[in-house]
Protein backbone atom coordinates (compact mmCIF):
# COMPACT_ATOMS: atom_id res chain seq x y z
CA UNK A 1 0.00 0.00 0.00
CA UNK A 2 0.91 3.71 -1.19
CA UNK A 3 0.62 6.72 -1.65
CA UNK A 4 1.62 8.25 -4.57
CA UNK A 5 2.21 12.24 -6.43
CA UNK A 6 2.60 12.12 -9.38
CA UNK A 7 2.74 16.00 -10.93
CA UNK A 8 4.41 18.26 -13.05
CA UNK A 9 6.13 21.67 -11.78
CA UNK A 10 7.74 24.35 -13.37
CA UNK A 11 11.19 24.98 -12.48
CA UNK A 12 10.53 27.49 -9.43
CA UNK A 13 8.08 24.97 -8.31
CA UNK A 14 4.38 26.04 -9.35
CA UNK A 15 1.93 23.82 -10.20
CA UNK A 16 -0.40 25.95 -11.45
CA UNK A 17 -0.21 29.75 -12.47
CA UNK A 18 -1.78 32.41 -9.97
CA UNK A 19 -5.38 31.67 -11.66
CA UNK A 20 -4.85 28.11 -11.43
CA UNK A 21 -4.21 27.91 -15.28
CA UNK A 22 -2.37 24.98 -17.14
CA UNK A 23 -2.21 25.86 -20.30
CA UNK A 24 1.94 26.50 -19.46
CA UNK A 25 1.86 22.52 -20.10
CA UNK A 26 0.10 22.37 -22.97
CA UNK A 27 2.37 24.62 -25.02
CA UNK A 28 5.04 21.66 -24.60
CA UNK A 29 6.62 19.80 -27.92
CA UNK A 30 5.16 16.64 -27.95
CA UNK A 31 5.09 15.15 -31.72
CA UNK A 32 4.68 11.77 -30.27
CA UNK A 33 1.76 12.50 -28.31
CA UNK A 34 3.37 11.03 -25.61
CA UNK A 35 1.25 10.93 -21.90
CA UNK A 36 4.89 10.58 -21.14
CA UNK A 37 4.45 7.20 -18.11
CA UNK A 38 0.83 8.44 -17.24
CA UNK A 39 -0.85 5.27 -18.46
CA UNK A 40 1.40 3.52 -16.88
CA UNK A 41 1.47 5.01 -13.63
CA UNK A 42 -2.08 4.80 -13.59
CA UNK A 43 -1.85 0.75 -14.14
CA UNK A 44 -1.00 0.19 -10.94
CA UNK A 45 -3.55 2.77 -9.28
CA UNK A 46 -6.45 1.64 -7.48
CA UNK A 47 -8.09 5.28 -6.70
CA UNK A 48 -7.49 8.92 -6.87
CA UNK A 49 -7.93 11.39 -4.10
CA UNK A 50 -8.01 14.48 -4.99
CA UNK A 51 -9.02 18.15 -3.98
CA UNK A 52 -11.89 20.42 -4.84
CA UNK A 53 -9.78 22.62 -7.22
CA UNK A 54 -8.63 19.77 -8.58
CA UNK A 55 -11.53 18.15 -9.09
CA UNK A 56 -12.99 21.64 -10.89
CA UNK A 57 -10.17 22.15 -13.12
CA UNK A 58 -10.80 18.26 -14.30
CA UNK A 59 -14.23 18.87 -14.80
CA UNK A 60 -13.41 21.84 -17.45
CA UNK A 61 -11.29 18.95 -19.97
CA UNK A 62 -12.82 17.89 -22.83
CA UNK A 63 -13.61 14.51 -21.15
CA UNK A 64 -13.41 12.56 -17.82
CA UNK A 65 -9.69 11.15 -17.59
CA UNK A 66 -9.85 8.75 -14.98
CA UNK A 67 -10.98 5.30 -15.49
CA UNK A 68 -10.25 4.67 -11.39
CA UNK A 69 -12.75 5.89 -8.64
CA UNK A 70 -11.89 8.97 -7.94
CA UNK A 71 -12.76 10.41 -4.29
CA UNK A 72 -12.99 14.61 -3.71
CA UNK A 73 -11.90 16.04 -0.15
CA UNK A 74 -14.26 18.76 0.00
CA UNK A 75 -16.04 20.36 3.03
CA UNK A 76 -18.24 22.61 0.40
CA UNK A 77 -19.16 20.05 -2.06
CA UNK A 78 -22.68 18.48 -1.66
CA UNK A 79 -23.08 16.64 -4.57
CA UNK A 80 -21.12 15.22 -8.13
CA UNK A 81 -22.37 16.77 -11.13
CA UNK A 82 -24.25 14.29 -13.03
CA UNK A 83 -22.14 12.81 -15.73
CA UNK A 84 -19.32 11.87 -12.68
CA UNK A 85 -21.90 10.03 -10.63
CA UNK A 86 -20.92 6.18 -10.27
CA UNK A 87 -17.49 7.25 -11.26
CA UNK A 88 -16.32 9.42 -8.13
CA UNK A 89 -17.19 10.56 -4.33
CA UNK A 90 -16.90 13.65 -2.10
CA UNK A 91 -15.32 12.61 1.22
CA UNK A 92 -14.45 15.00 4.35
CA UNK A 93 -12.80 14.46 7.25
CA UNK A 94 -9.49 13.33 8.97
CA UNK A 95 -7.28 12.26 5.64
CA UNK A 96 -5.43 9.66 8.00
CA UNK A 97 -8.82 7.92 8.83
CA UNK A 98 -9.86 8.54 5.00
CA UNK A 99 -6.56 6.44 4.37
CA UNK A 100 -7.37 3.76 6.24
CA UNK A 101 -11.32 3.46 5.12
CA UNK A 102 -9.79 3.42 1.56
CA UNK A 103 -7.44 0.41 2.20
CA UNK A 104 -9.93 -1.20 4.41
CA UNK A 105 -12.38 -1.16 1.06
CA UNK A 106 -9.23 -2.84 -1.03
CA UNK A 107 -8.10 0.97 -2.17
CA UNK A 108 -4.07 -0.08 -1.68
CA UNK A 109 -2.51 2.04 -4.24
CA UNK A 110 -3.75 5.98 -3.89
CA UNK A 111 -2.74 8.52 -6.42
CA UNK A 112 -3.29 11.86 -4.42
CA UNK A 113 -3.43 15.14 -6.36
CA UNK A 114 -3.83 18.66 -6.05
CA UNK A 115 -1.85 21.03 -4.57
CA UNK A 116 -3.90 21.73 -0.86
CA UNK A 117 -4.04 17.99 -0.56
CA UNK A 118 -0.56 16.84 -0.98
CA UNK A 119 0.82 19.75 0.93
CA UNK A 120 -1.70 18.30 3.74
CA UNK A 121 -0.53 14.68 2.84
CA UNK A 122 3.29 15.22 3.27
CA UNK A 123 2.25 16.95 6.26
CA UNK A 124 0.89 14.34 8.05
CA UNK A 125 3.52 12.18 6.32
CA UNK A 126 1.31 10.10 4.07
CA UNK A 127 3.38 10.32 0.88
CA UNK A 128 5.61 7.47 -0.04
CA UNK A 129 6.36 7.82 -3.78
CA UNK A 130 6.19 10.83 -5.62
CA UNK A 131 6.97 11.50 -9.69
CA UNK A 132 7.50 14.95 -10.15
CA UNK A 133 7.66 16.29 -13.84
CA UNK A 134 9.81 19.57 -14.08
CA UNK A 135 9.43 21.68 -16.75
CA UNK A 136 11.67 24.37 -18.05
CA UNK A 137 9.44 27.13 -17.57
CA UNK A 138 9.28 29.86 -14.81
CA UNK A 139 6.15 31.27 -13.64
CA UNK A 140 7.33 33.64 -10.96
CA UNK A 141 4.38 32.84 -9.32
CA UNK A 142 1.80 30.69 -8.91
CA UNK A 143 0.49 27.74 -6.91
CA UNK A 144 3.17 26.18 -5.11
CA UNK A 145 3.46 22.39 -5.26
CA UNK A 146 5.31 22.21 -1.46
CA UNK A 147 3.83 24.09 1.54
CA UNK A 148 5.35 24.39 5.05
CA UNK A 149 6.36 21.55 6.95
CA UNK A 150 6.92 20.45 10.72
CA UNK A 151 9.10 18.22 10.08
CA UNK A 152 11.91 17.01 7.93
CA UNK A 153 10.81 14.57 5.50
CA UNK A 154 13.59 12.66 3.56
CA UNK A 155 13.24 10.96 -0.20
CA UNK A 156 15.21 8.80 -1.99
CA UNK A 157 15.91 9.31 -5.23
CA UNK A 158 14.83 6.32 -7.80
CA UNK A 159 15.38 7.35 -11.32
CA UNK A 160 15.33 10.07 -13.60
CA UNK A 161 14.12 10.42 -16.77
CA UNK A 162 14.54 12.73 -19.39
CA UNK A 163 11.24 13.27 -22.55
CA UNK A 164 12.19 15.42 -25.88
CA UNK A 165 15.46 17.05 -24.43
CA UNK A 166 12.76 19.12 -22.24
CA UNK A 167 11.22 17.21 -19.26
CA UNK A 168 12.95 16.05 -16.46
CA UNK A 169 10.77 13.11 -14.80
CA UNK A 170 12.57 12.05 -11.42
CA UNK A 171 10.75 9.14 -8.91
CA UNK A 172 11.58 9.66 -5.23
CA UNK A 173 11.07 7.37 -2.52
CA UNK A 174 10.00 8.09 1.06
CA UNK A 175 13.12 7.51 3.34
CA UNK A 176 11.31 6.18 6.93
Amino acid sequence: MANYVYIATSLDGFIATSNGELDWLEELPNPEKSDYGFAEFMNNIDAVVMGRKTFSKVLTFEQWVYDKPVFVLSNSLTKLPESIVGKGEIVSGDIKRLIIQLNQKGYQNLYIDGGRVIQSFLQEDLIDEMIITRVPILLGKGFPLFGKLEQHLQFKHKKTEIYNNTLVKSHYIRDR
